[in-house]
């Protein structure tokens, strides 16, 4: 009864041990996200331009 549960043992033991092989780890790449710097006149430009066509608008 000791000899059926010792080799019950190794073959339990030898099939986990034998299961896979070691093998290189997957590493994703970072994401790296720039952020979009503005100008300090961006938030002038569209007023700028619609004052425009309405002076232009306005002339004719």
């Amino acid at each position: 009864m000791k000899k059926i549960v010792l080799a019950a043992a190794f073959t339990a033991a030898a099939s986990t041990a034998f299961a896979g092989a070691m093998s290189d780890p997957i590493v994703e790449p970072e994401v790296i996200v720039e952020e979009q710097s503005g100008t300090s006149a961006g938030g002038i430009i569209i007023p700028l331009l619609l004052l425009a066509i309405v002076a232009a608008a306005a002339s004719h």
